[in-house]
């Protein structure tokens, strides 16, 4: 898909802001045409300049992903504006900061028509598209909770735990029926995104994400990199790949240091604004657009060596062989008769 010579027609969920804006802004320096999906029409026109500003071509539609209506229109408009969907990116997102017994049922239901059936929604917006085309490819952006919950964010994880289900059964049905069309998730690290200014918390201290912390832009480069390369699941950060091994190894050790660090790694060290922002039923970037960054730019990475290391290890495996087979050959070099120490002509008895 990476070498077509026509420009890709993307659509991203929850693109106005954080990882989205930012996968958004890496799709559109590849010259896309991408369908922007979100709530806040500050955050959305925000997204549409910077894809225009970046050479590709966007179209912002305000869409709640937990319409299922409403996300099938808008993938039918985006491919009559656009053109065929090549990649969907299933990104949006909400949560509620809090322990389990203080998260109300409804609130319970709205992350998970969000968060969870929103990408289900997506998925199937796409593949009405893609199946009959027999390609295509599409993105759930996960993260390292879709394996370990964590203290506090019951809704969302147990979300990301039934993402990672249904791409796994939906993989399954794809090989099945022998179809082109490809779904990959991307698990993703702690992340300085907006999520943390206007999520809905029950906490007298302000969130954060656990550390270590990156910048969307690490996220975003994973995913458009997922989009063009067949690969089952991608891990960003090296916390994210401890995180899901060590679950499946001593998954009971897990829960006895979430118990003891996970509420405070968790919590700033300032109280929580309550006039801060709340997205959960409305969207926080109506009136003003929030951006792809978090509060946490002195504390993030922009560079993660062993997410470089995944998406170039066939590169970097080819390096590895032809060093090896250089000092193989400079070690034979130095065996050869050619450079053997010359015996005096004496020691055989001969002057």
């Amino acid at each position: 898909m990476g070498g077509t010579s026509q420009p890709r027609v993307v659509v991203i969920t929850g693109a106005s802001a954080g990882v989205g804006r930012a996968t958004a802004r890496e799709f559109a320096r590849r010259g896309a045409r991408i369908g922007l999906l979100a709530r806040g029409r500050a955050g959305l026109a925000g997204a549409a300049g910077d894809v225009s500003g970046l050479g590709g071509v966007a179209l912002p539609l305000s869409v709640d992903v937990a319409d299922a209506d409403a996300v099938d229109q808008a993938a039918e408009r985006i491919e009559r504006e656009l053109g065929p969907i090549d990649v969907w990116v299933n990104n949006a997102t909400v949560t509620v900061f809090a322990p389990v017994a203080e998260v109300t049922a409804e609130e319970f239901r709205r992350v998970t028509e969000v968060t969870y059936l929103g990408y289900v929604y997506g998925t199937l917006a796409a593949l009405r598209r893609m199946r009959s085309r027999n390609r295509g490819a599409i993105v759930q952006v996960g993260s390292a909770l879709a394996y370990r919950g964590i203290p506090l964010q019951s809704a969302y994880c147990a979300a990301k735990h039934a993402i990672q289900g249904f791409n796994d059964s939906l993989r399954a049905e794809l090989i099945h029926d022998g179809s082109a069309v490809r779904v990959t998730m991307v698990q993703l690290p702690a992340l300085n995104t907006p999520q943390f200014e206007w999520t809905r918390s029950r906490m007298e201290r302000a969130a954060q994400p656990v550390p270590p912390i990156y910048q969307p832009e690490v996220a975003a480069e994973a995913i458009v990199h997922a989009a063009d390369h067949d690969r089952r699941e991608w891990h960003v950060g090296a916390m994210t790949t401890a995180v899901i091994v060590g679950n499946k190894l001593l998954p009971g050790l897990g829960d006895a240091y979430l118990a003891h660090t996970g509420y405070e790694s968790q919590l700033r060290d300032r109280p929580r604004d309550p006039a801060a922002p709340d997205n959960l039923f409305e969207a926080a970037d109506e009136d003003v657009d929030f951006g792809a960054h978090g509060a946490f730019d002195d504390r993030a990475h922009r560079f993660c060596p062993l997410t470089w290391f995944s998406r170039n290890r066939a590169g970097v495996a080819l390096a590895g062989l032809a060093g090896l087979a250089g000092l193989a050959a400079l070690a034979l070099r130095g065996r050869s008769p050619s450079n053997a120490p010359v015996t005096p002509a004496f020691a055989n008895g001969r002057r």
